[in-house]
């Protein structure tokens, strides 16, 4: 059977869910293709499961402190089954909310696996369907170690499996996943270890951010075991062991999860039927607009090479090419640069633009000015101050006119008020403008329009 549509879109996650109905909405002719679950990672196993449990990690440690503002409450009760069960509700809620808005759109769905044939068409089972352009958006899955006894851990997707809560956890990475998993196991009461390779988690993010999150970690948990490679993982009686390079080891997990990155889902497309060739990483490389080395194919999202894995990354591009494509906008992309994130540890760090040392290396040390506070927030005015925990900011101008290139923060609201900052770096704020806006007081934020 034969199909014939404006756009096929393989893969069902936000990128190509978004560009699917901005197409559509222009009156475009659809098809999505996916195999799993609707949302992609992101929905399923990604940003919005970690966030609930997240908000469930951040609950604890605001009961922790409940007795400094007059509370008495009982700290034992968490269960992980009901923060489990009540997580994937939400999540199923969601995919469903995802097959109403395609069939509102008025885009057809196949459910199964799709491969390239031609520049033009997709097969999907005994199904080849055919499009003027095609969509690449398959995400990405998650990487384990090519170590022995690698089995016996779990990936970051299998996480969110797990029916009991570990109660003393290795988590092995060093970016956003596993600083996050950890962060948010610990502050759930599992004794977790964050193993890192070299000397510090986040090595890409600004110096005053890592020091500040590795200052907490030191207080809070969880243990940060640097400076380790893991050359294997081994069953030993009850427990599992993590051996390094170097022969010592770290003893006694009952769960390992390896957070060491994500590999793009590249394998099986078809790619080599229309003369796609991955890069070294199993990427596929893209131009500006989107556009692989076939005109009228398209790839965006975690499967590309853009180096920004982030959900809202993808359904920004996804749209801006349904823009171009079927709207009329004919220059219309996405510019990969200041864009805003946030790794959400304990507390969440936020960050847009330049670090100082990558303003320094564009601009010249002599052409970057910093500003940079640590302060203890207000929401530990009644804590004991050996339990006060404080938070950085800074600020990364460039040039007489101090323009801002690169807006950083940790600590308590990080991931709330960036989003507005991020607006402003992006017209062109300078230091003056800073200077000029009135403070909120007293919030966090206030510190950002008051550095000197």
């Amino acid at each position: 059977m034969t199909e014939k549509y404006d756009l096929i879109v393989v893969g069902a996650g936000s990128g190509g869910i978004a560009t699917a109905r901005r197409a559509a909405s222009y009156g475009a002719k659809v098809a999505v293709v996916e195999k799993q679950h609707l949302g992609g990672t992101c929905v399923n196993v990604g940003c919005v499961p970690k966030k609930v449990m997240w908000y469930a990690s951040a609950t604890a440690a605001s009961i922790e402190h409940a007795d400094d503002f007059g509370f008495t409450i009982d700290k034992s009760g968490f269960d992980w089954s009901t923060l489990r069960q009540r997580r994937d509700a939400y999540v199923e809620r969601l995919n469903s909310i995802y097959a109403t808005n395609l069939e509102k759109s008025g885009i057809e769905l196949f459910t199964g696996h799709a491969r390239l044939s031609s520049p033009t068409s997709v097969d999907v089972g005994d199904r080849q369907l055919h499009a003027r352009h095609i969509l690449l958006a398959p995400g990405s899955r998650p990487r384990k170690p090519a170590i022995p006894g690698a089995e016996l851990g779990i990936d970051s997707d299998e996480f969110f499996q797990l029916s009991h809560q570990p109660k003393r956890a290795a988590v092995v990475g060093a970016g956003y996943i596993a600083v996050e998993l950890a962060g948010l196991l610990q502050h759930l009461g599992t004794d977790t270890t964050l193993v890192v390779r070299r000397d510090t988690p986040l090595r890409g993010f600004d110096p005053l951010m890592r020091d500040s999150l590795i200052e907490s970690m030191a207080i809070d948990g969880p243990m940060l075991r640097n400076n380790f490679t893991t050359a294997s993982c081994e069953q030993r009686g009850e427990s599992l062991s993590l051996i390094g390079e170097d022969g010592k080891h770290l003893d006694g997990f009952d769960t390992v999860i390896w957070a060491i990155g994500r590999d793009s889902a590249t394998d099986d497309l078809g790619l080599e039927n229309v003369g796609i060739t991955v890069d070294e990483e199993g990427s596929i490389p893209v131009d500006p607009y989107q556009q692989t080395c076939v005109e009228n194919i398209f790839a965006l999202g975690d499967v590309t090479n853009n180096g920004f894995p982030l959900t809202p990354v993808a359904i920004a591009a996804g749209r801006r090419l349904a823009d171009r494509l079927y709207g009329g906008f004919t220059n219309r992309h996405l510019e990969y640069r200041d864009i805003p994130t946030v790794v959400f540890s304990h507390p969440p760090l936020g960050t847009v633009g330049l670090t100082e040392p990558e303003a320094e290396q564009e601009f010249g040390a002599d052409q970057v000015r910093c500003y940079q506070t640590r302060f203890v927030p207000m929401n530990y005015a009644l804590t004991a101050p050996e339990n006060k925990r404080r938070s950085a900011m800074k600020l990364v101008t460039v040039g007489p006119e101090e323009r801002i290139v690169g807006i950083h923060i940790f600590g308590e609201g990080a991931d709330e008020m960036l989003q507005g900052f991020a607006v402003a770096l992006r017209m062109g704020a300078t230091k003056s403008d800073f200077d000029n806006t009135v403070a909120i007081h007293p919030t966090s934020a206030e510190e950002l329009v008051t550095l000197t």
